[in-house]
C-alpha cells in the first residue's frame, strides 16, 4: 500500500521525502518497525515516541509521521499533522481495509451502563440469530473467543486490527464501549457510528491524566451523538439537553419519561428462586413485556436502551424477551446465587457506584444486606472514606478486606476505610484476606440475606506489591458455596 493512501482522510503536510512509497506495516511502537514500515510519533503522557526517530529510521523506517519539528535521514519521507493519533486512527482505518463499512456499529458511552447495555445489545442480536463482535471493558469478543484489552477503548489501531477480525469472521454488528477519554484520545477519530448511544453521565473521571473539570468531561461524552448517523439518548438524564444539544442525524430517546419514544410501565422488582431482577411493560415504539434477569433500576434503564436499538433493527419482541430473562454480565450484578439466600458480584469500586447499588439492592429488601469490599492501593484516600461511609450507612454488616492492594499495605487500606465506616453506627468486622472473607460471608450467611461482594467484579487477578495473583470473586464465591452446600452451587438461573 502506498503511503499516499495510507494518508487519505488525513490532515498532513509533507515535510520531506517521497508520498508514493510502499509501506510494509503501519506501527506506533518502535520496537516493532521493521523495513518499510511507517512510524506514527505519537506524544504520550510520559513517553514522546519523536526521540525514538533514529532508532526507527535504523531498524528501516521509511516514513515518519510527526506532530513537531524533526531531523531525519534524507530518503525518510517526514509527514507533520497537528494530531498524530488522529493520524493514527484514520491511517488504522485504511490500512486494515475500512473493516467498519462491512459490519453495522454501534458506539456507547455514558458514566455507567455501557458495560451491561452492550453485553444486552449483543445478547439480543445473537438470540435474534445475528453474528456480533464487541468491544469494552470485559474485552473484545470474536467469533467465541475473548481477547483481554488495557483500556475500555483501546488505541486506534488496535480497535481497527479487532473490527477487522470481526468482519473477516462474518460478523454482521459491531458493538463498542466508547469512553470519554477514548473520544479525547482520538482513538475513534474518523469513525461515523450507524448508532450512538447516550446512557447518562455524572461526575467522574475527573483529575490528573483524565479531565480537567466536569464541563469538559461532558463535551467528550456528547461527541459521541455528533459522530453517528442515528442517536440513542436517555432522556430522563438531567444533563439530556446539553448532551444532546448538537446531537446528528436522528434522535430516539428512551425512559420512564412518556414523552420518550421508549418509555416504560407498571415496574415490578421481582425476587423469585433462582431469580432476581425487574420486569416493566414497554410502551411508545413497543408494546410488550420484559423480565430482565439483573436487578435495579437504572438496569431497567440500561435494557431500554438495548431495546431501543432493537426497535430500530427490527428485531422480533421474543428475541428481546429471551434475551433479557436470561441476561447475566460478568462483575455487573452478577447473580452467582439465589436459593434461600443470594450472593452478587459487582464491580462498584467508589461511592458513587457504591451507593447506586446499595440502594437498588435495599428495594429489594433483604433481611441483611452484607457488603465485603475493600479499596484499591495507591488511589486516593478520599474514596476509602467515603466508601467506608456510605457501606457502614447502608449495610447491615460490612466485612471489610483486601482489594488490588498494589504498593500499600492492607492493613493501612483498611485503617483508612474504618474512618468513614467510624462516621456511622455500622457494624462491621475485618478480614483482611479477601478469600477468607467471602468464605465468612458465605458460612455465616442467614435465610434472607442479600451478600454483595464489590470492588473486583469481573477482573480476574489481586494485583499485590506489584504482581497479579489468579483471583476472581464470582469464582471464590461458587467455591465457597460448594464448601457450605456440600455440593456444587447451581448457577443463579437455574
Amino acid at each position: 500500500m502506498l503511503l499516499r493512501q495510507l494518508l487519505e482522510n488525513v490532515d498532513y503536510e509533507q515535510v520531506q521525502g517521497d508520498l508514493d512509497i510502499e509501506i510494509t506495516t503501519l506501527v506506533y511502537d518502535s520496537r516493532k518497525v521493521e523495513k518499510g514500515s511507517v512510524f506514527v510519533c505519537i506524544s504520550g503522557t510520559a513517553v514522546d515516541a519523536h526521540q525514538f526517530i533514529p532508532s526507527a529510521v535504523e531498524a528501516g523506517a521509511a516514513a515518519v509521521i510527526v506532530e513537531k519539528e524533526v531531523e531525519a535521514a534524507p530518503g525518510v519521507t517526514v509527514v507533520r499533522t497537528p494530531s498524530a493519533r488522529s493520524a493514527l486512527a484514520k491511517m488504522s482505518y485504511i490500512y486494515f481495509g475500512r473493516p467498519t463499512d462491512q459490519m453495522i456499529t454501534v458506539g456507547v458511552t455514558g458514566t455507567k451502563g455501557k458495560t451491561t447495555t452492550t453485553h444486552m445489545m449483543k445478547a439480543i442480536l445473537e438470540q435474534a440469530g445475528k453474528k456480533v463482535g464487541m468491544v469494552g471493558t470485559n474485552g473484545a469478543y470474536i467469533d467465541g473467543q475473548l481477547y483481554p484489552t488495557k483500556n475500555t477503548t483501546p488505541e486506534s489501531y488496535e480497535l481497527m486490527e479487532y473490527f477487522r477480525r470481526m468482519a473477516d469472521a462474518g460478523c454482521q454488528y459491531m458493538i463498542m464501549e466508547v469512553s470519554s477519554q477514548g473520544i479525547m484520545m482520538h482513538r475513534v477519530d474518523g469513525m461515523i457510528f450507524d448508532y450512538g448511544v447516550f446512557t447518562n453521565i455524572s461526575p467522574d473521571h475527573i483529575g490528573p491524566n483524565e479531565h480537567k473539570d466536569f464541563e469538559e468531561y461532558l463535551y467528550y461524552k456528547s461527541q459521541m451523538l455528533k459522530i453517528c448517523r442515528c442517536g440513542i439518548a436517555n432522556m430522563d438524564d438531567e444533563h439530556f439537553n446539553q448532551v444532546t444539544r448538537d446531537h446528528c442525524g436522528r434522535l430516539y430517546t428512551y425512559g420512564i419519561n412518556p414523552k420518550a419514544d421508549l418509555y416504560i410501565d407498571h415496574v415490578k422488582f421481582l425476587s423469585e428462586h433462582g431469580f432476581l431482577g425487574i420486569g416493566f411493560d414497554l410502551e411508545g415504539m413497543a408494546h410488550y413485556h420484559v423480565r430482565v434477569n439483573i436487578p435495579g433500576m437504572y438496569n431497567a434503564y440500561n435494557a431500554l436502551a438495548a431495546i431501543c436499538l432493537a426497535q430500530l433493527l427490527g428485531i422480533d419482541e421474543k428475541a428481546v424477551q429471551e434475551a433479557m430473562n436470561t441476561i447475566t454480565v460478568n462483575g455487573r450484578m452478577e447473580l452467582v446465587y439465589a436459593g434461600d439466600f443470594s450472593v452478587i458480584v459487582d464491580y462498584a469500586h467508589n461511592a458513587v457506584s457504591m451507593e447506586s447499588l446499595l440502594t437498588t439492592l435495599r428495594a429489594y429488601q433483604p433481611k441483611r444486606l452484607v457488603c465485603v469490599f475493600g479499596c484499591g492501593g495507591n488511589r486516593s484516600k478520599l474514596r476509602r472514606y467515603d466508601m467506608g461511609e456510605i457501606g457502614g450507612s447502608m449495610a447491615d454488616l460490612c466485612i471489610i478486606t483486601a482489594d488490588n492492594s498494589r504498593w500499600e499495605k492492607v492493613e493501612d487500606i483498611i485503617a483508612d476505610i474504618k474512618i468513614g465506616l467510624g462516621k456511622t453506627s455500622g457494624k462491621y468486622i475485618e478480614i483482611p484476606d479477601r478469600r477468607e472473607a467471602i468464605s465468612y460471608s458465605i458460612q455465616n450467611a442467614l435465610p434472607g440475606d442479600m451478600i454483595v461482594i464489590i470492588g473486583k467484579g469481573h477482573e480476574d487477578y489481586q494485583e499485590i506489591e506489584g504482581v497479579r495473583y489468579p483471583f476472581l470473586d464470582s469464582a471464590v464465591a461458587r467455591e465457597c458455596l460448594e464448601e457450605r452446600l456440600g455440593r456444587k452451587a447451581p448457577a443463579a438461573e437455574e
